[in-house]
């Protein structure tokens, strides 16, 4: 055992952590979890009696929050005498919010997660100093967090072994300069920041070592990552894709959300050159009509998102491409809606993932003019949900008795396995062998 460990307040702790939101969550979550494993902590899961809880909080609508606040009151009712601690993207939103509810021991805001043990480590030794209402009293004292228009550093945390058996989420960038009119991210993630590229490729190298055989880059705007390093520099997101197409041992690269304006001629025909990337990609298009576009404040128009479509299918044979849309955005009218309807259905993507838009506080979109109402909302997103199930079977069909690699992730029981497929259709297969950590060959079926 390490002196670290010995010297630890942590030691023995039983320490359970919960994600809500994002990848780039879950990577961070899975940092903070290997700092409190090197401090002598004892990982549980949540749902067992814990010494200490940390939530790693999302923010990104109104159910996201509700579902944080919920989370962290039902922990404290789990175990009353346990430390809630409150961590992430809920905390930068709503600091006072945080800060006056009893349910909630320690507030930490987003790039403070690296200070994950000394920040409990200080709250052990004074809760040893203290009676719990005067400790109640003094939360201000027992908050970290930063303005994230202040913050410059990327924040370091890195995984030394992967949270799923043969996929990592690897983290490469944070925050986001690009402001759109309904999005709270820039101001709870603050401006872009991005890692150093040796710093990912010892990390993935390492994964790697440990059987590690898909990396999924992540970021808050993973097309940003580079634009905050000096010009003579010049690193991009395709400089790291082409440092780790290099890694033994890693089969595929799998990208994130991307921007849709870094699809362009000389991006997809440098990215193809690099076999290890699968024909998966997520372009967030949030509307098909221009004019919602436009009250969004997204950069591009439904015409050049059709043009990056037309791009990725031209150098990948039926390439997954995937995409977000918000129904119900104020000021979204019939036409404007049928409009994105009908160009949804000419993009023909594998899949869309379909929200109401969710009014968040300080954002240009909050006073907004004819908000659409809930049952609207509802009605829309039915009708999207209804669109790409149908669009996402007939994508399937394709490879129906087709011979597919599928990287198996997980054994399920009774002889099955279940795994993705390189556009990562989720595959079920039966073996007689014990296929975990092993790229295979199987004839997909629906």
């Amino acid at each position: 055992m390490s002196e670290r460990q010995q010297e630890s307040r942590l030691k023995e702790k039983r320490i359970a952590t919960l994600t809500l939101g994002c990848k780039v969550n879950q990577y961070e979550t899975d940092g903070m979890r290997e700092l409190l494993e090197q401090a002598g902590g004892v990982l549980v899961d949540i749902q067992e009696t814990a010494d200490i809880y940390i939530v790693n909080t999302c923010s990104v609508t109104n159910m996201a929050e509700r579902k944080s606040r919920q989370m962290l009151h039902r922990l404290k009712k789990q175990n009353p005498e346990g430390i809630v601690a409150a961590v992430g993207c809920y905390v930068q939103s709503v600091p006072d919010e945080v800060l006056k509810d009893l349910a909630v021991d320690l507030v930490i805001g987003n790039n403070c997660k690296k200070n994950i043990v000394s920040i409990l480590e200080a709250y052990l030794k004074q809760r040893q100093a203290e009676e719990a209402q005067e400790r109640r009293n003094n939360k201000q004292s027992n908050a970290l967090w930063l303005p994230m228009d202040t913050v410059t550093d990327y924040e370091d945390l890195e995984i030394t072994h992967p949270s799923e058996h043969t996929r990592a989420y690897i983290k490469i960038q944070d925050g986001c300069n690009q402001f759109c009119s309904y999005c709270i991210i820039p101001y709870v993630r603050g401006r872009i920041r991005s890692r150093q590229p040796e710093d990912i490729f010892k990390e993935v190298q390492n994964l790697a070592a440990q059987g590690c055989k898909e990396i999924v880059l992540t970021g808050i705007h993973l097309s940003s990552y580079g634009k905050d390093f000096q010009m003579e520099e010049g690193i991009a997101l395709l400089d790291v894709i082409r440092s780790l197409q290099e890694v033994e041992g890693i089969c595929r690269i799998r990208l994130g959300s991307l921007e849709p304006r870094i699809i362009t001629e000389d991006f997809v025909g440098e990215l193809r050159k690099y076999k290890k990337v699968c024909p998966h990609f997520h372009l967030s298009l949030q509307s098909a009509c221009n004019a919602t576009l436009k009250r969004m404040n997204r950069k591009y128009t439904i015409e050049q998102y059709m043009e990056s479509c037309k791009l990725l299918r031209s150098a990948y044979d039926r390439p997954a491409l995937t995409t977000d849309v918000i129904v119900g955005f104020p000021g979204e009218t019939e036409e404007e809606f049928s409009t994105t309807v009908r160009n949804l259905k000419a993009l023909n993507l594998y899949e869309i993932h379909v929200f109401k838009y969710s009014r968040r506080r300080g954002t240009k979109a909050e006073t907004m003019p004819d908000p659409v109402s809930e049952a609207e909302k509802t009605k829309r997103s039915d009708c999207l949900l209804a669109l790409t199930a149908e669009q996402k079977a007939a994508y399937e069909r394709q490879f129906q008795g087709k011979a597919v690699q599928v990287l198996v992730e997980e054994k399920l029981g009774d002889g099955l396995y279940t795994g993705h497929t390189e556009r990562y259709i989720r595959v079920k297969l039966k073996s007689e062998q014990d296929v975990r950590n092993q790229m295979i060959e199987t004839i997909f079926e629906i």
